[in-house]
């Protein structure tokens, strides 16, 4: 029996999702109908490509396969889809953003609004995750990232600030208290606030001045993985539990009010902004498209 297209897109929007409910939400789908795209695609395929269970849904060996191969498939789909029905004085269509926090956070907010505003057709979908994705497999038509961290055989294009910094700031309480580190190594001796990566490990600090390198590994009185989480170390270095390193446009409106003070800022060096990047290998969709011109000539 032939395979239908709508039972791939229901499996690839579950397996997305990470459940039936959200992937209903997203999709306008009924989970019912979701669930019974589901079934009868294993059916045919005579595979279980899901493990379920009455709290959650992972992917089986076979499914983690079909969806790595899937998404790139339905994503040029729609993408020609998109491209036949977009007329071209009026893109339309939804696009796809995988980004970190602080771009979240410093960089869209500047964007997207009036993005929006100039193409009423497009809808805008952002899906904040720091760790290092494969943005073909994730569903997105494009990524935000920085230079060191963008995937091979990509286009990549500036967006936002060309430079930005990470600055170490801690609350006037906590410097009169214990003192301003007049070196990056005497942050062994401070509270610290520090961030932890997907992997697991804990951020290392580093800076650099004249031509040399410092990377430090402070103690951390509290550590969350990056994300919005960042809010949380912020509040905490404005109560004085101690020392926040963090981007420069992020922590902004406390350096200005006065309830973070930085530190170390001649260690502090500037290095290149985020970059949006994306797939040369296929169709570019026509919301993707708008969104590149419209950041090269108003943002790049």
């Amino acid at each position: 029996m032939p395979i239908e297209l709508d039972d791939l897109s229901a499996f690839a929007a579950v397996a997305r999702a990470g459940g039936f409910r959200e992937a209903a939400r997203m999709s306008g789908v009924s989970a019912s109908g979701l669930s019974e795209a589901l079934r009868r695609l294993e059916g045919r395929l005579g595979v279980r490509l899901l493990h379920r269970s009455t709290r959650s849904i992972s992917l089986t060996e076979a499914g983690t396969r079909l969806f790595e191969r899937l998404s790139p498939a339905l994503a040029e789909i729609g993408a020609a889809l998109e491209g036949v029905q977009a007329q071209t004085d009026e893109p339309a269509g939804t696009l796809r953003l995988n980004v970190p926090a602080n771009v979240a956070r410093t960089v869209l907010p500047g964007i997207l609004p009036p993005f929006l505003l100039a193409h009423p057709k497009i809808r805008v979908e952002v899906t904040v995750e720091d760790s290092f994705v494969d943005i073909l497999a994730s569903g997105a038509d494009a990524g935000i990232r920085y230079e060191e961290r963008l995937e091979q055989d990509m286009i990549a294009l500036p967006i936002g600030p060309r430079t930005q910094r990470i600055v170490v700031a801690a609350s006037p309480a906590y410097l009169a208290s214990q003192g301003r580190p007049a070196h990056p190594r005497d942050l062994l001796a401070h509270a610290c606030l520090g961030l932890r990566f997907s992997s697991g490990a804990p951020a290392e600090w580093e800076f650099e001045k004249d031509n040399e390198i410092v990377r430090v590994d402070p103690p951390t009185r509290l550590l969350v993985r990056p994300g919005m989480a960042c809010d949380l170390l912020i509040s905490a270095a404005v109560a004085g539990l101690g020392l926040i390193a963090l981007f420069e446009d992020w922590l902004a409106p406390y350096l200005d009010s006065g309830a973070l003070e930085a530190v170390l800022q001649d260690w502090s060096s500037p290095f290149s902004g985020p970059m949006l990047y994306y797939s040369g290998r296929r169709h570019v969709p026509p919301p993707l498209r708008a969104f590149i011109d419209f950041t090269r000539h108003g943002f790049g």
